[in-house]
Parts: structure tokens; C-alpha cells; sequence
């Protein structure tokens, strides 16, 4: 049974930072796509890092030059590192696996306030 825990969440000031980390449990054959969602109160789920089976990255346009996406192969984890936050990124984060199927992380809370 595949599992996703995803921690590193919580609360920081403006312009801080957080590494978020997704750890990826259990037997799977072939990953296609990694990513990190996030939902904000009254928003759509909304796409903001990916990294391919290949390696290769994308940053949605509101975070670009701020957060980072990496992953360590031999530890089946991928992180999303987040700095220079703002409290438009406040939201519940997810990670997802794309395989044959999805796979879905618990989520972890980012609040970015003074």
C-alpha cells in the first residue's frame, strides 16, 4: 500500500521559510509525477510544483523564484522548499503521486502572519 506523510508545515512571518517533505512509503512500480497542491480558504486547489519521473521541474508563475521543488531518489522523499513567504501563501499543502493512479498525502497546514 503506497503512502504519502507530508510534514514541515507551520507557522512563520512574512519573508520567512519552510521546507516541506513528502515521504513516500511502500511498493510502486513506476512514478510518473510528483507535485505539491495547495487549497486556500474560498480558492481552488492549485498546482504549485511538479517534478517529473525524468527530474525536470515546474513552478507556478506566483511562486516562481521563491520555492524550489527537489527530491532525494534513495530516501523516496521529495521536499518544497518555500522561501520569501507571503500570507497569500497560507494554505493546506498536499503531495501528490501520479502513477497508475493518484496517490494523496494527509496535507500540512502553512500559515504566513504577523
Amino acid at each position: 500500500q503506497v503512502q504519502l506523510v507530508e510534514s514541515g508545515g507551520g507557522m512563520v512571518q512574512p519573508g520567512g521559510s519552510l521546507r516541506l517533505s513528502c515521504a513516500v512509503s511502500g511498493s510502486i512500480s513506476r512514478i510518473n509525477f510528483m507535485g505539491w497542491y495547495r487549497r486556500a480558504p474560498g480558492k481552488e486547489r492549485e498546482l504549485v510544483a511538479s517534478i517529473s519521473g525524468g527530474g525536470s521541474t515546474n513552478l507556478a508563475d506566483s511562486v516562481r523564484g521563491r520555492f524550489t521543488i527537489s527530491r532525494d531518489i534513495a530516501k523516496n522523499t521529495v521536499f518544497l522548499q518555500m522561501n520569501s513567504l507571503k500570507p497569500e501563501d497560507t494554505a493546506v499543502y498536499y503531495c501528490n503521486l501520479r502513477s497508475l493512479i493518484d496517490y494523496w498525502g494527509q496535507g500540512t497546514q502553512v500559515t504566513v502572519s504577523s
